[in-house]
Protein backbone atom coordinates (compact mmCIF):
# COMPACT_ATOMS: atom_id res chain seq x y z
CA UNK A 1 0.00 0.00 0.00
CA UNK A 2 1.19 3.37 -0.95
CA UNK A 3 2.39 6.31 1.78
CA UNK A 4 -0.89 8.18 0.43
CA UNK A 5 -3.32 5.55 1.24
CA UNK A 6 -1.52 4.85 5.15
CA UNK A 7 -2.06 8.25 5.37
CA UNK A 8 -5.63 8.25 4.68
CA UNK A 9 -8.48 7.66 6.98
CA UNK A 10 -9.81 4.82 4.81
CA UNK A 11 -12.13 3.34 7.93
CA UNK A 12 -13.20 0.12 8.41
CA UNK A 13 -11.96 -1.38 5.66
CA UNK A 14 -10.18 -0.09 2.95
CA UNK A 15 -9.05 -0.69 -1.17
CA UNK A 16 -6.96 -4.13 -0.55
CA UNK A 17 -10.55 -5.83 1.46
CA UNK A 18 -12.90 -8.00 -0.11
CA UNK A 19 -15.44 -6.03 1.26
CA UNK A 20 -14.51 -3.18 -0.66
CA UNK A 21 -14.18 -5.43 -3.71
CA UNK A 22 -17.91 -7.18 -3.01
CA UNK A 23 -19.28 -3.55 -2.26
CA UNK A 24 -18.73 -1.66 -5.52
CA UNK A 25 -20.34 -4.07 -7.73
CA UNK A 26 -23.90 -3.52 -9.31
CA UNK A 27 -24.74 -6.85 -8.67
CA UNK A 28 -24.58 -6.52 -4.88
CA UNK A 29 -28.30 -5.37 -5.12
CA UNK A 30 -29.51 -8.55 -5.31
CA UNK A 31 -27.65 -9.26 -2.07
CA UNK A 32 -29.07 -6.72 -0.25
CA UNK A 33 -33.21 -7.40 -1.19
CA UNK A 34 -31.73 -11.00 -0.27
CA UNK A 35 -31.15 -9.70 3.07
CA UNK A 36 -34.45 -8.06 3.94
CA UNK A 37 -36.31 -11.48 2.68
CA UNK A 38 -34.46 -13.54 5.43
CA UNK A 39 -34.51 -10.96 7.50
CA UNK A 40 -38.40 -10.55 7.35
CA UNK A 41 -38.56 -14.38 8.58
CA UNK A 42 -37.59 -14.04 12.50
CA UNK A 43 -40.96 -12.49 13.94
CA UNK A 44 -39.34 -9.84 16.61
CA UNK A 45 -37.23 -8.54 14.27
CA UNK A 46 -40.04 -8.61 11.73
CA UNK A 47 -42.61 -6.98 14.16
CA UNK A 48 -40.32 -4.60 15.53
CA UNK A 49 -39.42 -3.20 12.13
CA UNK A 50 -43.09 -3.12 11.76
CA UNK A 51 -44.44 -1.51 14.78
CA UNK A 52 -41.66 1.32 14.41
CA UNK A 53 -40.05 2.08 10.90
CA UNK A 54 -41.87 3.86 8.07
CA UNK A 55 -40.61 1.20 5.97
CA UNK A 56 -43.97 0.42 5.54
CA UNK A 57 -45.56 3.92 4.92
CA UNK A 58 -45.86 4.16 0.98
CA UNK A 59 -44.81 8.07 1.61
CA UNK A 60 -41.75 7.23 3.49
CA UNK A 61 -40.75 3.87 2.50
CA UNK A 62 -38.30 5.31 0.02
CA UNK A 63 -36.72 7.89 2.05
CA UNK A 64 -36.05 5.18 4.90
CA UNK A 65 -34.97 2.72 2.83
CA UNK A 66 -32.28 5.52 1.26
CA UNK A 67 -31.05 6.25 4.63
CA UNK A 68 -30.46 2.38 5.37
CA UNK A 69 -28.15 2.34 2.45
CA UNK A 70 -26.50 5.50 3.12
CA UNK A 71 -25.63 3.58 6.50
CA UNK A 72 -24.52 0.57 4.81
CA UNK A 73 -22.33 2.96 2.25
CA UNK A 74 -20.86 4.92 5.12
CA UNK A 75 -20.43 2.12 7.53
CA UNK A 76 -18.51 0.83 4.49
CA UNK A 77 -16.45 3.35 3.08
CA UNK A 78 -16.75 5.64 5.29
CA UNK A 79 -13.99 7.32 7.21
CA UNK A 80 -13.52 5.99 11.26
CA UNK A 81 -15.05 8.99 12.34
CA UNK A 82 -17.74 9.08 10.05
CA UNK A 83 -18.35 5.35 10.73
CA UNK A 84 -18.72 5.80 14.77
CA UNK A 85 -20.93 8.63 13.59
CA UNK A 86 -23.59 6.94 12.12
CA UNK A 87 -22.88 4.39 13.85
CA UNK A 88 -23.83 6.08 17.31
CA UNK A 89 -26.54 7.39 15.75
CA UNK A 90 -28.11 3.86 14.95
CA UNK A 91 -27.24 2.43 18.83
CA UNK A 92 -28.15 5.79 20.15
CA UNK A 93 -32.00 5.30 18.00
CA UNK A 94 -32.48 1.17 18.52
CA UNK A 95 -31.91 1.62 22.35
CA UNK A 96 -35.09 3.86 22.44
CA UNK A 97 -37.04 1.41 20.88
CA UNK A 98 -39.86 -1.64 21.71
CA UNK A 99 -41.54 -3.62 20.12
CA UNK A 100 -45.02 -5.80 20.83
CA UNK A 101 -44.97 -9.73 20.52
CA UNK A 102 -48.43 -11.02 20.31
CA UNK A 103 -46.97 -14.70 20.83
CA UNK A 104 -45.97 -13.96 24.48
CA UNK A 105 -47.10 -11.09 25.28
CA UNK A 106 -43.97 -9.61 26.00
CA UNK A 107 -42.55 -6.08 24.97
CA UNK A 108 -38.99 -6.11 23.71
CA UNK A 109 -35.89 -3.62 22.93
CA UNK A 110 -35.03 -3.82 19.23
CA UNK A 111 -31.32 -3.74 20.25
CA UNK A 112 -31.64 -6.99 22.07
CA UNK A 113 -28.37 -8.69 20.86
CA UNK A 114 -30.28 -11.58 19.46
CA UNK A 115 -32.30 -9.58 17.06
CA UNK A 116 -29.18 -7.46 16.06
CA UNK A 117 -26.77 -10.37 15.42
CA UNK A 118 -29.83 -11.81 12.91
CA UNK A 119 -30.04 -8.52 11.07
CA UNK A 120 -25.97 -8.37 10.93
CA UNK A 121 -25.67 -12.12 9.77
CA UNK A 122 -28.35 -12.26 7.18
CA UNK A 123 -26.81 -8.64 5.79
CA UNK A 124 -23.20 -9.75 5.59
CA UNK A 125 -23.91 -13.56 5.02
CA UNK A 126 -26.08 -12.44 1.62
CA UNK A 127 -23.30 -9.99 1.18
CA UNK A 128 -20.80 -12.85 0.66
CA UNK A 129 -23.04 -15.87 -0.84
CA UNK A 130 -24.21 -13.56 -3.60
CA UNK A 131 -21.08 -12.44 -4.47
CA UNK A 132 -19.89 -15.84 -4.30
CA UNK A 133 -22.63 -17.30 -6.60
CA UNK A 134 -22.04 -14.20 -8.99
CA UNK A 135 -18.04 -15.62 -9.84
CA UNK A 136 -17.04 -12.28 -7.52
CA UNK A 137 -14.98 -14.58 -5.21
CA UNK A 138 -14.58 -18.00 -4.15
CA UNK A 139 -14.92 -19.90 -1.03
CA UNK A 140 -11.85 -18.37 0.27
CA UNK A 141 -12.58 -15.08 -0.32
CA UNK A 142 -16.31 -15.65 1.44
CA UNK A 143 -14.04 -16.20 4.14
CA UNK A 144 -12.22 -13.68 4.09
CA UNK A 145 -15.13 -11.33 3.81
CA UNK A 146 -17.07 -12.80 7.01
CA UNK A 147 -14.12 -12.12 8.88
CA UNK A 148 -14.08 -8.57 7.88
CA UNK A 149 -17.68 -7.76 8.88
CA UNK A 150 -16.77 -8.66 12.49
CA UNK A 151 -15.96 -4.91 12.30
CA UNK A 152 -18.91 -3.96 11.28
CA UNK A 153 -20.97 -5.92 13.59
CA UNK A 154 -19.05 -4.37 16.68
CA UNK A 155 -19.65 -0.85 15.67
CA UNK A 156 -23.23 -1.53 16.05
CA UNK A 157 -22.31 -2.98 19.26
CA UNK A 158 -22.22 -6.99 18.90
CA UNK A 159 -19.39 -8.14 20.54
CA UNK A 160 -19.34 -11.28 18.35
CA UNK A 161 -20.40 -12.20 14.88
CA UNK A 162 -19.81 -15.29 12.72
CA UNK A 163 -16.75 -14.79 11.49
CA UNK A 164 -16.96 -17.63 8.18
CA UNK A 165 -19.50 -19.71 6.14
CA UNK A 166 -18.82 -22.77 8.66
CA UNK A 167 -19.73 -20.17 11.41
CA UNK A 168 -22.40 -18.63 9.54
CA UNK A 169 -24.44 -21.88 8.58
CA UNK A 170 -23.75 -22.89 12.15
CA UNK A 171 -25.57 -20.37 13.54
CA UNK A 172 -27.76 -20.27 10.53
CA UNK A 173 -29.28 -23.74 11.41
CA UNK A 174 -29.46 -22.91 15.04
CA UNK A 175 -31.83 -19.68 14.24
CA UNK A 176 -33.55 -21.92 11.14
CA UNK A 177 -36.42 -23.49 13.38
CA UNK A 178 -37.22 -19.88 14.65
CA UNK A 179 -37.81 -18.66 11.47
CA UNK A 180 -41.63 -18.46 9.64
CA UNK A 181 -43.50 -15.92 7.77
CA UNK A 182 -45.67 -13.45 10.01
CA UNK A 183 -48.50 -11.12 8.82
CA UNK A 184 -45.84 -8.41 9.04
CA UNK A 185 -43.52 -9.79 6.57
CA UNK A 186 -46.34 -10.44 3.78
CA UNK A 187 -47.00 -7.05 4.05
CA UNK A 188 -43.26 -6.50 3.94
CA UNK A 189 -43.00 -8.65 0.65
CA UNK A 190 -45.68 -7.27 -0.74
CA UNK A 191 -44.02 -3.93 -0.81
CA UNK A 192 -40.89 -5.48 -2.20
CA UNK A 193 -42.84 -6.77 -5.08
CA UNK A 194 -44.95 -3.55 -6.06
CA UNK A 195 -43.00 -0.67 -4.76
CA UNK A 196 -45.24 2.51 -4.15
CA UNK A 197 -45.00 5.88 -2.83
CA UNK A 198 -42.44 8.14 -3.81
CA UNK A 199 -39.98 6.28 -5.18
CA UNK A 200 -38.25 7.21 -8.96
CA UNK A 201 -39.91 5.36 -11.73
CA UNK A 202 -36.93 3.48 -13.04
CA UNK A 203 -36.62 2.22 -9.25
CA UNK A 204 -40.35 0.84 -9.55
CA UNK A 205 -40.01 -0.62 -12.40
CA UNK A 206 -36.43 -2.14 -11.45
CA UNK A 207 -37.11 -3.45 -8.21
CA UNK A 208 -39.71 -6.28 -8.56
CA UNK A 209 -37.73 -8.00 -11.28
CA UNK A 210 -34.27 -7.96 -8.38
CA UNK A 211 -36.78 -8.90 -5.83
CA UNK A 212 -37.89 -11.82 -7.65
CA UNK A 213 -34.22 -12.81 -8.34
CA UNK A 214 -33.29 -12.34 -4.72
CA UNK A 215 -35.84 -14.57 -3.54
CA UNK A 216 -34.72 -17.26 -5.80
CA UNK A 217 -31.22 -17.21 -4.10
CA UNK A 218 -32.46 -17.75 -0.65
CA UNK A 219 -32.25 -21.63 0.78
CA UNK A 220 -34.67 -24.47 0.34
CA UNK A 221 -35.87 -23.57 3.70
CA UNK A 222 -35.92 -19.76 3.20
CA UNK A 223 -38.12 -20.38 0.00
CA UNK A 224 -40.57 -23.00 1.38
CA UNK A 225 -41.69 -20.32 3.99
CA UNK A 226 -42.57 -17.96 1.29
CA UNK A 227 -44.60 -20.81 -0.21
CA UNK A 228 -42.12 -21.85 -3.23
CA UNK A 229 -40.86 -25.17 -4.11
CA UNK A 230 -36.74 -25.39 -2.87
CA UNK A 231 -36.14 -27.60 -6.15
CA UNK A 232 -31.83 -27.68 -7.11
CA UNK A 233 -32.91 -27.14 -10.54
CA UNK A 234 -33.97 -23.16 -8.96
CA UNK A 235 -30.11 -23.16 -7.93
CA UNK A 236 -28.41 -24.02 -11.12
CA UNK A 237 -30.74 -21.30 -12.99
CA UNK A 238 -30.11 -18.35 -10.19
CA UNK A 239 -26.71 -18.64 -10.12
CA UNK A 240 -26.20 -18.68 -14.28
CA UNK A 241 -28.92 -15.44 -13.95
CA UNK A 242 -26.69 -13.47 -11.47
CA UNK A 243 -23.47 -14.44 -13.36
CA UNK A 244 -25.13 -13.02 -16.44
CA UNK A 245 -26.37 -10.53 -14.40
CA UNK A 246 -22.99 -9.50 -13.45
CA UNK A 247 -21.35 -9.41 -16.70
CA UNK A 248 -23.94 -6.96 -17.65
CA UNK A 249 -23.06 -4.58 -15.20
CA UNK A 250 -19.83 -4.73 -15.69
CA UNK A 251 -19.97 -3.44 -19.05
CA UNK A 252 -22.10 -0.46 -18.37
CA UNK A 253 -20.86 2.42 -17.01
CA UNK A 254 -20.55 3.22 -13.81
CA UNK A 255 -23.76 4.75 -11.66
CA UNK A 256 -22.72 8.19 -10.05
CA UNK A 257 -22.09 7.82 -6.10
CA UNK A 258 -21.66 9.82 -3.17
CA UNK A 259 -17.85 10.71 -3.18
CA UNK A 260 -16.39 8.35 -0.60
CA UNK A 261 -17.83 5.14 -3.19
CA UNK A 262 -15.81 6.65 -5.83
CA UNK A 263 -13.01 6.98 -3.85
CA UNK A 264 -13.31 3.59 -2.93
CA UNK A 265 -13.96 2.64 -6.74
CA UNK A 266 -11.02 4.70 -8.10
CA UNK A 267 -8.81 2.43 -5.53
CA UNK A 268 -9.84 -0.92 -5.82
CA UNK A 269 -9.53 -0.57 -9.28
CA UNK A 270 -5.91 1.36 -9.19
CA UNK A 271 -4.73 -2.07 -6.88
CA UNK A 272 -6.20 -4.58 -9.69
CA UNK A 273 -4.68 -2.19 -12.94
Amino acid sequence: MTTALVEEDLGLFGPDSVTWRVHIEPVMWVAGFRALLLQSLEPRVMRGTYQNSALFDPAKAWSRFQRTVEFVGTRTFGSTAEVERVAARVRTLHATLRGFDPDTGETFRLDEPENLLWVHATEVGSYAHIAQRAGLIDGAGADRYLAESVRAARVIGLIDAPASRAEMDAYIERRRPDMRMTDEARRATMNLFAPKGRAPRAVKIAVPTIATLALGTLPRWARRCYGLPGLPTTDLGVTLGLRALRTATGVLPDVPAPPNIERARRLVRGLSA
